[in-house]
């Protein structure tokens, strides 16, 4: 057990890097191949595709990992019991969209050219919802290569759509070229979901009576999916009336280009290098997930204490390498990678913020695993709150984007507080 453990958790390891790596070359290729502004305005889209994201799913992919990974239901009619559920969210959400798009763009995020771009949110939905299904086979059975590859290539992919197809979109005005970067995601996506489903077992039989739903398994799974789904909801909605908030109150003291410039800077730039680190802990995470559901499941709570505490340890030891690097040296890896020291500030202040971060993801996984997914939506509920309160207060005074970087950290740290606290109390 403790060897399959260690070898899934050097794939993921492995291929966390690989596809942290990809992920940051997609974004310095993108920051050098579009204007800041125009890099401004797509990361102010992503918190609206992260919350569709949310919607279309409902985590039910996730809550059949968990299920199959206890290994005592028909891994085929479980599937077919929660496919009609996903198309018909998928259907609402694509529904809403197209209805609402336009009021989205102008009223709450005051950018009309990103009106095309949110409509072509609705064209990527059904192939993520797809993707992430076939991923949820291999994450249950700990089949981690097949996981890994699709995750890589599907981000070489959209690298290599930026590198080769973006520069020549010059003709192209922002709005479209925005459009491209959203549809874009289909292609990766396809790519992906076919090397999943070529590694498939060719044994599986599918009977006529495992495409009969059981009200059951729809039961269990929703049961799962749902508190979970509310958890990350309430973090996307945070996450998605985060810039809404933000260039409300700030249009008050600052230009809307200058928001949008710094926008920019800081997702594009600051986020993605301190949270560069977090794939290790990420790869810790997705991990533990199955051990620890199949040994809570059979009540060996001191193993369950023993890994939660292993995972911490080791995610604090590695993060604290670079958050020292962060604090002492910012404009090393920003000139390295971005041909720039804008950010250096934000760095600075996040940082060690960053490495409590790295410790939240083996706690949030662990309390899933253990089934605690209505405490991850207390705790979700509190610190986003609070984030969103923080924000609204500070971002009325003249200290720019110091407000988010306080409102993020009230977040991260009330994250943490309250998800040992729920741990300690469960074992």
């Amino acid at each position: 057990m403790k060897e399959k453990l260690f070898k899934t958790t050097i794939i993921l390891l492995i291929g966390g890097l690989l596809t942290k790596l990809l992920g940051m070359l997609i974004k310095i290729s993108l920051a050098r191949t579009i204007s800041p502004k125009a890099l401004g305005l797509y990361m102010m889209i992503l918190p609206t595709f992260n919350l569709v994201i949310q919607l279309s799913q409902l985590s039910l992919p996730l809550a059949i990992s968990k299920i199959v990974s206890e290994g005592d239901k028909n891994s085929k009619k479980l599937y077919f019991s929660v496919i009609p559920i996903l198309i018909i969210t998928n259907i609402l959400v694509i529904g809403i969209i197209l209805i609402f798009g336009r009021l989205i763009s102008i009223n709450l995020l005051h950018e009309e050219k990103l009106i095309p771009a949110i409509y072509s949110l609705s064209a990527v939905i059904p192939f993520i919802t797809i993707s992430s299904i076939c991923r949820s086979y291999f994450f249950a059975k700990q089949k981690m290569i097949p996981h890994v590859t699709s995750n890589i290539i599907e981000n070489i992919v959209r690298l290599l759509l930026i590198l080769l197809i973006l520069p020549k979109l010059d003709f192209l005005s922002l709005k479209y070229k925005l459009v491209f970067l959203i549809l874009s995601n289909i292609i990766s996506e396809l790519i992906s979901t076919i090397i999943l489903l070529i590694n498939l077992p060719k044994n599986i039989t599918i009977k006529k009576e495992d495409l009969i739903p059981n009200k059951n398994y729809i039961k269990e799974s929703l049961s799962l999916s749902i508190p979970n789904t509310t958890d990350r909801l309430v973090g996307s909605i945070a996450y998605f009336l985060e810039p809404i908030i933000l260039t409300k109150h700030l249009l008050k003291n600052y230009s809307k280009s200058w928001i949008t410039q710094e926008y920019g800077i800081f997702t594009g730039f600051v986020m993605p290098l301190l949270l560069l680190p977090s794939f290790f802990t990420i790869a810790i995470s997705n991990a533990l997930l199955p051990e620890i559901s199949k040994d809570y499941y059979n009540k060996l709570y001191k193993t369950v204490k023993r890994k939660i505490k292993t995972s911490v340890l080791i995610s604090f030891l590695i993060g604290l390498i670079p958050t020292l690097f962060f604090i002492i040296k910012p404009t090393i890896p920003l000139k390295l990678l971005y041909k720039t020291t804008k950010g250096t500030n934000y760095i600075r202040l996040l940082a060690p913020i960053c490495l409590i971060e790295y410790l939240n993801s083996p706690i949030s996984s662990s309390l899933i695993a253990m089934g605690k997914s209505k405490e991850c939506l207390k705790i979700s509920i509190i610190s986003s709150t609070l984030r969103l309160i923080t924000l609204s207060i500070l971002s009325n005074f003249k200290i720019g984007f110091i407000s988010l970087i306080l409102s993020i950290s009230i977040d991260v740290i009330t994250d943490f507080i309250l998800g040992i606290k729920e741990i300690n109390k469960h074992l």
